[in-house]
């Protein structure tokens, strides 16, 4: 009863909240990340993936550019740690995970959510439909089980010698799996333990 109540209620008024405190606290990074992106390529400075978001619905994810303009033309959707189309300012801003910060605006929306399943562009949620009809019955978030996991994916997929592979047969099920364990699991308290988690994964970093 109480974790309907939170999904009900609770969950998007946590988001609200958190979402404008996290924006107006990191405001002066955003302009600093934003010129520094700008004195390397004079590229934009954010960068919009569309991603399939709750019951199927699509929006436009945000994030500090850290690629090469029209990235998405000249390579894979999967990155990994070495990728050359990555910038210098863009190395800095994946390792930390800073280029990810945009998405509170995403949160604030309500198109994404503090803790949940992380949004995935189609090409991929289509290989695990079934179990996305699921997943994605809420709303996708910015950290869960998986994004902890994988914190390092693009160091995984660096070592691999077929990462598209590597990321098909052993990564992605195993995303899907953790995503199904928040499920099960989704609360205020959980909610909290992954956001703890998450800091202190960055922060080690």
């Amino acid at each position: 009863m109480q974790n309907k109540f939170y999904l009900k209620y609770g969950k998007r008024i946590f988001d609200f909240f958190s979402s404008l405190i996290g924006i107006f606290l990191f405001l002066p990074f955003y302009f600093i990340i934003g010129i520094l992106i700008k004195i390397e390529d004079k590229g934009p400075i954010l960068y919009k993936s569309r991603r399939i978001g709750q019951n199927f619905k699509p929006f436009f994810l945000l994030k500090f550019r850290s690629m090469i303009v029209n990235a998405e033309k000249i390579g894979p959707l999967i990155t990994k740690d070495k990728d050359p189309r990555i910038t210098k300012i863009g190395k800095f801003l994946r390792k930390t995970k800073l280029d990810e910060f945009p998405q509170l605006f995403n949160v604030l929306k309500g198109e994404m959510s503090i803790v949940g399943p992380r949004p995935m562009v189609e090409e991929h949620v289509k290989v695990f439909k079934k179990e996305y009809e699921e997943i994605l019955k809420i709303k996708p978030g910015l950290t869960d089980y998986a994004t902890i996991r994988f914190i390092n994916e693009e160091e995984i997929l660096n070592g691999s010698q077929n990462f598209k592979e590597e990321y098909y047969q052993n990564i992605l099920p195993r995303k899907v799996e953790l995503n199904r364990k928040y499920l099960r699991e989704i609360g205020f308290l959980t909610d909290l333990k992954l956001i703890f988690i998450t800091m202190n994964k960055l922060v080690k970093k």
